[in-house]
């Protein structure tokens, strides 16, 4: 990440106001993934953007579902976006607000314990030190609360390597290929692998991907869930909730074509 401490000053770190106003279509929710649907990858939302989302609020009920933190998903959508719209879900809904109020958190420490957290920490970092490839940075493996992020790159990487890395990845599978020998030696832990992004991966239970948001949402609460994301391939760590029974998907190519796609939908 290039994370910018000196943007504290830009608009889109001011603390920004709930939408109060009750929607005109309650029963519908669009839920969005952020990098590449809302923002570009690792990139800040556009004033226009967000003010398009406040637009949409006046419509349909409007929920934000993402992989990373708060803290990332704050850097990339302003300060205090858990509360800005009715539904908030970091960690793919393992910390999860609803109403700006938080309903739970959950751990990935707990659930398998250190001693798993341990094993798979020792084995990534033993692959990553024998794998050859053009550049390596740092921060190689982040521990959230919810899941492990592995980068072969790590995600100390500049923008340009960042996007060079993306390029070999898909050229010569680094990801997909370490996902799969993961799969073989951590086979009894049930874990989900999804590879997102341009130069990472997930690391999480089974059941703990985008899908985990939806318990959050009362069935008799809503006649349609709507799902706007990039990543919507096999494999891809929107695909879950894209493909599940309750939404009804959306691929995006980029936050224009959210913004376009939404428009159609809801907005005329």
């Amino acid at each position: 990440d290039e994370r910018s401490s000196s943007n504290n000053n830009s608009s889109n770190n001011k603390r920004q106001k709930m939408t109060t106003t009750i929607p005109a279509n309650p029963r519908i929710i669009a839920l969005f993934d952020v990098d590449g649907t809302l923002t570009i990858p690792r990139g800040e939302v556009t004033p226009d953007m967000m003010s398009f989302l406040k637009s949409l609020s006046e419509k349909i009920t409007v929920g934000i579902v993402g992989g990373s933190d708060l803290p990332k998903q704050e850097e990339q959508l302003g300060a205090g976006i858990a509360k800005i719209f009715p539904y908030n879900f970091s960690q793919n809904g393992l910390v999860a607000y609803k109403n700006g109020e938080l309903l739970e958190v959950q751990t990935l420490s707990n659930f398998l314990g250190e001693d798993n957290v341990k094993r798979i920490v020792n084995w990534v970092m033993r692959y990553l030190a024998d794998l050859d490839i053009p550049v390596k940075r740092g921060t190689f493996i982040e521990f959230r609360s919810g899941m492990l992020n592995i980068s072969p790159i790590g995600r100390n990487c500049s923008r340009e390597e960042r996007n060079d890395y993306e390029k070999f990845d898909l050229e010569h599978n680094i990801r997909k290929n370490m996902v799969d020998a993961m799969r073989k030696e951590f086979a009894e832990l049930n874990l989900t692998y999804s590879i997102g992004g341009q130069i990472s991966f997930d690391v999480f239970p089974e059941g703990w991907d985008k899908t985990y948001c939806l318990k959050f949402l009362e069935e008799s609460d809503f006649d349609e869930i709507h799902f706007f994301g990039d990543k919507t391939f096999e494999g891809g760590n929107d695909y879950e909730i894209f493909t599940h029974p309750r939404t009804i998907g959306h691929t995006v190519t980029s936050p224009d074509d959210t913004r376009e796609q939404c428009t159609k939908l809801f907005m005329m």
